[in-house]
Formats: C-alpha cells, sequence, structure tokens
C-alpha cells in the first residue's frame, strides 16, 4: 500500500497535468461574444460550434470556438417561436426548425464568416468577413480583437459580400484572436 505522502505527491502531479491540458486547450480557442442590441429578441446561431439561442435585447451569448475550425458561421435568425425540447421555427434563419443548430440557416441571413488558425502560433491569421450572398435579415457588425470591425446595416453595406464571385471583403487578424459578433449595431 501507497504511502500518503506518495499518494498526495501522485495526485498532485494529476492535477498539474490536468490544468496544464486545460490551460492549452483553452489558450487554443477563440472567445466570440455575441451581443443583441435589437430592440427586439435575436435567435443567434453558430456552426459547427455553440448551435443556438435566444437573446433579449441588450444580452450577450458567448461560446469557444477552437483553433483550426474552419468555415465557421454565425447568423441572426428573427420571429422564432419553439418549444420546450427545441423544435420550432424561424421567420428567417431557420435552420431545419432546431434551436440549437447544427445546419446553416436558410436564407434570407446576413452571414458573420471566419476560419480560424491551426494553433494560434505567430505569424498564423484568422480570416473572417461578412456575407449577404444569401439575403439580408439582421444587421450587424463582426470584428476580431486584432483586425478592423466590418459593419452590415443594410443588404447592399460595402463590408460584406454581395455575390458569390465576389473575393474581395476578406479580412485577416492575428491567430489566437478573439471576436465580437453585434447585432444592431
Amino acid at each position: 500500500m501507497a504511502s500518503p505522502a506518495a499518494s498526495s505527491s501522485a495526485l498532485a502531479v494529476v492535477l498539474l497535468v490536468m490544468a496544464t491540458t486545460l490551460a492549452a486547450g483553452v489558450a487554443n480557442a477563440a472567445t466570440f461574444t455575441i451581443t443583441n442590441q435589437c430592440p427586439y429578441t435575436v435567435w443567434p446561431a453558430a456552426t459547427p460550434v455553440g448551435g443556438g439561442t435566444q437573446l433579449n435585447q441588450g444580452e450577450t451569448w458567448t461560446i469557444d470556438v477552437p483553433a483550426g475550425t474552419s468555415s465557421g458561421r454565425v447568423w441572426g435568425r428573427t420571429g422564432c417561436s419553439f418549444d420546450s425540447s427545441g423544435r420550432g421555427s424561424c421567420a428567417t434563419g431557420d435552420c431545419a426548425g432546431a434551436l440549437s443548430c447544427t445546419l446553416s440557416g436558410q436564407p434570407p441571413l446576413t452571414l458573420a464568416e471566419f476560419t480560424l488558425a491551426g494553433s494560434g502560433g505567430a505569424g498564423e491569421q484568422d480570416y473572417y468577413n461578412l456575407s449577404a450572398v444569401d439575403g439580408f435579415n439582421v444587421g450587424m457588425s463582426f470584428s476580431c480583437s486584432s483586425g478592423e470591425t466590418l459593419t452590415c446595416r443594410e443588404k447592399s453595406c460595402p463590408d460584406a459580400y454581395q455575390y458569390p464571385s465576389d473575393d474581395t471583403k476578406l479580412r485577416h487578424c492575428n491567430g489566437n484572436s478573439n471576436y465580437h459578433v453585434v447585432f444592431c449595431p
């Protein structure tokens, strides 16, 4: 049988390894802070991480997205109604009737799109943009902590992609940045 001192030392080592592993995981994630400044409720959705939730005016939702996530999207849904099991529908941005989206929303929807660097190391870059290619349903601004803020208050906004072959609106920021999405900026 191990002595209490040996058991205590082994436990300390296990806890140190666990803490280091958790800290490394958090360091390689980007935090997305999503705020509703609209005078109405918005149901933001995010894929492939996040799902969806309800945000009343002035509320904020925060999600952590792992480094290396590609083809990520955040959008606002409007005119939604869900039952206690999370099934329902939205007038805009609906994702197969689910509160927690695993699929992209149906047009019309204003999109914040992103691809995060692999490990967030020195010199790596994240890429982000706004898109009105699938229509426009709610004003939005999208920014990263080391880049510029993109804002779209109407379908014809100059900061958003307007058609599928539009390749001039992509922005970049340092890997391991954090992001802010604001509805009705």
